[in-house]
């Protein structure tokens, strides 16, 4: 069987309840809905600037106000280089990503390139992959803001007879889910806002105390050894852990038939937000481990980037740094759930998991049922606390999805089929793509043994469900660019 490109109703052979409601559907979701099936032509209105505004929005968040405290006391100062290898990973995919976004304009990114490319199986793994690589990515932004938003209590004298990180994490996740199904015509808005805030703050900030860690002024400070007694190791261990900071470059890729001029602009998008976010990653590790040595950076955990601000710049610049904190925590979680919604709807769409899960709810315009399967798990997964498992499992599942957008980037180049025209073609186009599939599997080979389990877990997992349910779904090239 093949499912059908019809809109709301994948996996079904005739009308499915909300196509038969079709004509109540809001203008919006069915405007979304034939972007999706390609039934239509989205009007190009995102230029370079709003490419950028959405690859940096996605990135520039939770990680750098949570993970350098936790880099700082497994790497030391050397965390800045691993954050640097992030960055050139997320680099060799980006490239990649562009050109089969600009031949596969769709929603669902990776995961549509993989499947149309690779075929049902490996779709299915990476589409539920992805689904519940954002759930886990999720979790760890959500115990993250938990940790912000307790931090405030802590600024205002207020003693909690418990750590609230965790369960203000849930809170927030089950407020934000529920958010969520009430519409998102104002999240875009709301996320660009929250950006410029963070910028304006991370650039005042950084640019104080660089030029206080280079000795410009402030208290003369003794470097610390760059390398951790392991050497390399750590870092690359490191790097595995903080590439959850880079997962967002690819969300650019979904809106590849929004962006005017995609063969120049996209690519530009995508590879300047992931330099323009790995050079604030790489200083703010700089600074920070230069106001404190590693290991006492490592004490402050989640919220060390107060503790950082507060010895440079007092009280002002330890509440600047929470309300940041809270900003950027805050939007990665909202975004990521958004996201995590839109990958099971994808793959409801392609009949990989029930028709049900793709159903919008008419009243508000929203997938309700998605909603439900990405935020129920994830205020599940927030409850654990674990903050580092959550990220390197968020960051593993992703790491498979590139290494094999890379892999379905070879395979089309080699096999040239009749519908891959893409308006941009990936220089060094296969030398890059091995690169990248390389890199993206080797740095996971450097995480725990647990979160790699996990990760195994959760693939055996969709794969068995594919073989379960979906193994007469044909996914291998059918695509259409009308």
């Amino acid at each position: 069987m093949e499912a059908p490109d019809g809109p709301i109703g994948p996996g079904s052979d005739g009308p499915s309840d909300a196509d038969a409601a079709a004509v109540d559907v809001p203008d919006g979701i069915a405007d979304a809905v034939d972007a999706d099936t390609g039934e239509g032509e989205l009007e190009r209105t995102i230029g370079l600037s709003g490419g950028l505004a959405i690859g940096i929005g996605t990135m520039i968040g939770a990680g750098i106000f949570v993970f350098p405290g936790l880099a700082a006391e497994s790497a030391g100062p050397a965390a800045s280089l691993s954050f640097a290898i992030g960055a050139i990973v997320a680099l060799l995919v980006a490239l990649p990503t562009s050109e089969l976004a600009t031949a596969m304009p769709r929603s669902g990114g990776g995961y549509f390139f993989i499947s149309r490319a690779l075929g049902t199986a490996p779709g299915a793994i990476v589409g539920i992959g992805l689904w519940l690589g954002l759930v886990f990515a999720s979790a760890f932004y959500l115990v993250g803001l938990g940790s912000y938003a307790g931090q405030v209590f802590l600024e205002a004298g207020i003693a909690l007879p418990l750590d609230p990180a965790v369960p203000l994490g849930v809170a927030f996740g089950a407020g934000l889910t529920a958010l969520s199904l009430f519409g998102t015509d104002n999240t875009a808005s709301l996320q660009n806002g929250i950006v410029a805030v963070l910028l304006v703050i991370l650039t005042l900030f950084l640019s104080y105390g660089s030029l206080d860690a280079l000795g410009v002024f402030g208290t003369e400070r003794t470097p610390e050894r760059f390398f951790p007694p392991g050497g390399l190791l750590p870092v690359f261990q490191t790097a595995a852990l903080v590439f959850t900071s880079y997962l967002g470059f690819a969300q650019v890729a979904t809106v590849a038939g929004d962006i005017k001029d995609p063969s120049r602009n996209l690519p530009l998008a995508m590879v300047a937000s992931v330099l323009v976010v790995g050079v604030f990653y790489v200083v703010t590790v700089f600074v920070a481990t230069s106001a404190f040595g590693s290991g006492r950076l490592g004490e402050f955990g989640e919220t060390a980037m107060v503790e950082v601000a507060r010895e440079f710049v007092g009280l002002p610049g330890a509440i600047a740094i929470v309300v940041a904190g809270l900003l950027a925590t805050f939007s990665s979680a909202n975004a990521s759930i958004l996201s995590a919604s839109r990958a099971v709807y994808a793959v409801s769409r392609d009949d990989l998991i029930p028709a049900a899960a793709s159903r919008i709810n008419l009243r508000y315009g929203t997938p309700h049922v998605a909603l439900g399967l990405a935020g129920g798990p994830i205020v599940a997964l927030a409850a654990t606390g674990q903050v580092e498992v959550l990220a390197e499992v968020a960051s593993f599942l992703h790491l498979v999805m590139y290494g094999l957008i890379c892999v379905a980037l070879i395979r089309l180049r080699r096999e040239r089929p009749d519908w891959y025209a893409p308006s941009f073609r990936c220089p060094a186009g296969l030398a890059i793509a091995t690169c990248g599939a390389a890199a993206s599997f080797a740095l996971i080979a450097f995480m725990r043994p647990a979160s790699i389990g996990i990760g195994i877990a959760v693939m055996v997992a969709a794969y068995g469900w594919y073989r379960h349910y979906a193994t007469d779904v044909e996914l291998e090239g059918r695509f259409r660019n009308d």
